[in-house]
């Protein structure tokens, strides 16, 4: 089952593909999750029933055929009910709207993840590797040639979101070897090569939030990469491959979507404990407290201004808008000020319902824990800060 239609044939309506009923269910089974640390199995299968999977992927080939402006509203939304199922769904997402970017310029190196979302393919992003600052420009992971066009790699990848499910791994290594040397090598691989063991997958994803992504270690022992799933070869370092700037941009804009939504949702529970909740000593509810009105009003106002900065950054992502070398800086701000936002949000939240959300069985509570994994995600506060300090002041003299 697909979901339809596009949004170019009527109104995008958010919930028509994730309806109430179904985010109930979702957040019903959130706090099971987070509890027995264990994946939503049932989430995701729900998800892919109704085509989730391949929202970004074009109509023609199976999919939504909806833009990345509609993706964001649609991850912010599924946040408020499973902020770790809406994290570990980004990945896949991530993969399938760099392939929708390449797509959109002409460019189909990718269509292999289209195809393969609509046939209910579940794509992981393999690219964190523990101390490696450079992410997308360097790694740690060796990418040998195997002789025939493919590579075999060999290293660890931390926070691979959906270990336990998904079937094809995008990832990165370096080829030291090859006449052309050092190169960056992109490529995919089978979920085959765990039945192999040349893929192991550790059984080490014990966090304080997030924890039904289940982004565990990965370890790779000569994975295999066949030919026509090496995707990119490149020079270390920045560079302007529409496959680097493809990662980046998904990358940014869906995870701050996905904290943007956790944002809301914390609003939301504050605002219901706040009706809820009465005051002893006046007898009125906390709706109608100074102070409870003025934290929340503080809350709103943060909020207010997140959804307007991802659309109009998703807007132009889809329409190809040249932002030159400021895209890297647009976009790492955009994350950082969203993770840091609903940080402030969720804390503020806590004050505002009072001391039942300090419990680990409260949403608050939850939200709370689960907020804090944002810092985490590239760009972190140090590397956004010097990408902006770069954009506005030049790079730093040496």
């Amino acid at each position: 089952m697909t979901v339809s239609p596009s949004p170019a044939a009527a109104p995008f309506d958010p919930a028509a593909i994730l309806p109430d009923d179904l985010l109930e269910r979702f957040r019903a089974r959130a706090a099971a999750h987070d509890r027995e640390n264990t994946f939503p199995e049932d989430d995701l299968a729900e998800l892919r029933e109704r085509g989730y999977l391949a929202i970004l992927v074009p109509a023609d080939l199976g999919g939504a055929g909806l833009d990345l402006a509609a993706a964001s509203v649609l991850q912010q939304r599924l946040a408020t009910a499973a902020p770790a199922t809406a994290l570990a769904i980004n990945m896949h997402l991530i993969w399938t709207g760099v392939a929708k970017l390449l797509a959109d310029r002409g460019i189909d190196d990718l269509r292999f993840v289209q195809t393969g979302a609509a046939a209910g393919e579940v794509f992981a992003f393999g690219i964190s590797e523990a101390g490696n600052d450079l992410v997308l420009f360097g790694s740690d992971t060796e990418a040998a040639p195997t002789g025939d066009g493919g590579y075999a790699f060999t290293g660890t990848k931390i926070f691979t979101t959906l270990s336990p499910v998904w079937t094809q791994l995008g990832l990165h290594g370096l080829d030291t070897t090859s006449p052309d040397a050092p190169r960056m090598v992109f490529a995919f691989l089978s979920r085959d090569e765990t039945d192999a063991g040349r893929v192991r997958i550790r059984d080490d994803w014990d966090t304080v939030g997030m924890r039904g992504t289940q982004s565990r270690t990965t370890e790779l022992h000569g994975a295999r990469a066949a030919a026509d799933r090496v995707v990119r070869r490149l020079e270390p370092g920045p560079q302007p491959d529409p496959l680097v700037f493809g990662i980046f941009a998904v990358f940014e804009l869906l995870i701050a979507s996905v904290y943007t939504g956790i944002a809301r949702r914390a609003i939301d529970v504050a605002v219901a404990t706040a009706h809820r909740r009465t005051s002893k000593k006046t007898g009125a509810t906390y709706s109608q407290d100074p102070d409870i009105r003025w934290r929340v009003a503080e809350m709103g106002i943060a909020y207010d201004a997140l959804p307007p900065q991802l659309a109009a950054i998703a807007h132009d992502i889809d329409a190809r808008t040249d932002h030159g070398a400021r895209w890297f800086a647009l976009l790492s701000g955009l994350k950082h000020r969203a993770v840091t936002t609903a940080k402030q949000i969720v804390d503020e939240a806590i004050l505002v319902a009072g001391g039942a959300s300090y419990f680990s069985g409260s949403e608050l509570g939850r939200l709370y824990r689960d907020v804090l994994a944002g810092m985490f995600h590239p760009s972190d506060p140090e590397s956004a800060h010097a990408t902006s300090a770069t954009a506005w002041l030049g790079p730093v003299e040496k």
